[in-house]
């Protein structure tokens, strides 16, 4: 790069073009034209010109997004299931479980609440039966995932 041409002018757009589509690399686009490596990633994103852009791979992550909501539709029904039925008050809920595990015998099929300070000899976690498509008992999850209120505070 020499610094004294810093700008793009319309040659060096139609040099840019015409290298990008032989298939040269940025790299050597930018030696040639004498700019930087970034300069020509750059303009030609800007340009539209990628190579790496293709509208397969944007119609995928467009897919791929739908995939992953029903999974927080059905965590939103199980929460409103939950929430319908008799629940237990802060003070209700067991503080040392029956089926109390450590971090080495906890397994999937265990509720993951953690149960006093990670750093204190008695720690552990709840260890009972979660909720399906929950990390947590169906009383730990009442406790953690709390609806929010739709009014506004200072209005």
């Amino acid at each position: 790069m020499d610094g004294t041409q810093t700008t793009w002018t319309t040659e060096r757009i139609a040099l840019l073009k015409n290298r990008i589509e032989a298939g040269l690399s940025c790299g050597q686009i930018a030696r040639e034209i004498g700019v930087s490596r970034n300069a020509v990633i750059g303009k030609a994103n800007r340009l539209g010109l990628s190579r790496f852009k293709s509208p397969v791979g944007q119609l995928e992550r467009r897919g791929a997004s739908k995939i992953a909501r029903p999974r927080n539709v059905t965590q939103h029904r199980i929460m409103r299931a939950l929430r319908a039925k008799p629940h237990l008050t802060f003070a209700e809920v067991p503080g040392g479980s029956a089926n109390r595990c450590s971090l080495f015998d906890l397994q999937q099929w265990h509720c993951r609440w953690p149960i006093s300070d990670p750093g204190a000899e008695d720690f552990g976690f709840c260890g009972n039966n979660p909720v399906d498509g929950l990390p947590y008992c169906a009383a730990r999850a009442r406790m953690a995932y709390r609806p929010g209120t739709r009014e506004r505070i200072g209005a």
